[in-house]
């Protein structure tokens, strides 16, 4: 590649970009387009060229840069996906405003009843249907839901439980992983 010194007039190879070179710094060089942007790039992205009206391009140069394209590119590796049986199957969100239109008229008990009806109801769901993993949504607050849920969990036999992903739910939710026969 050709040598680049500041007022040379370049064009960008794989783009619709000209202007005049402001800054050389080792391999990178600085220019100003037309539309007086500044923008950065590696000597061997740009040509010279002698006027705004032609380009200029030896074939030595045509040559050195169908080489660097047809070189095979380095491909990323898939990134390793979770086995499908470690994602959850079912969340079940126990947030009240979830089970109900409005809560108005409900005391705290009446609510918390509802909410753990629905996670027992969901949980015998899930036995029945086989679902290995079911994440509990009950949010933080004062951990009277959690508690609760808790107790009930613990009466069954075939189930173990945790607290869900941290980064997806935080420290409001359960995961309940259910053991089959």
């Amino acid at each position: 590649m050709k040598n680049f010194s500041i007022g040379d007039k370049v064009e960008v190879l794989d783009d619709t970009i000209s202007g005049t070179v402001t800054s050389v710094v080792g391999d990178n060089i600085t220019i100003e387009t037309d539309l007086g942007f500044e923008i950065s790039y590696l000597a061997k992205e740009l040509i010279k060229i002698a006027n705004a009206d032609t380009i200029r391009v030896s074939n030595y140069e045509v040559a050195k840069i169908k080489q660097e394209k047809e070189q095979p590119k380095r491909k990323n590796k898939p990134a390793i996906k979770p086995k499908e049986r470690n994602i959850p199957k079912m969340e079940v969100d126990l947030h009240i405003n979830q089970l109900v239109k409005s809560s108005k008229g409900m005391g705290n008990f009446d609510m918390l009843n509802l909410q753990l009806e629905t996670a027992k109801r969901q949980l015998n769901f899930a036995i029945q249907k086989r679902i290995q993993k079911v994440v509990f949504i009950h949010g933080v607050g004062e951990g009277v839901l959690k508690e609760e849920l808790q107790y009930l969990f613990n009466k069954y036999d075939n189930l173990k439980f945790y607290d869900a992903d941290y980064q997806k739910y935080g420290l409001g939710a359960t995961e309940v992983y259910i053991f089959q026969n």
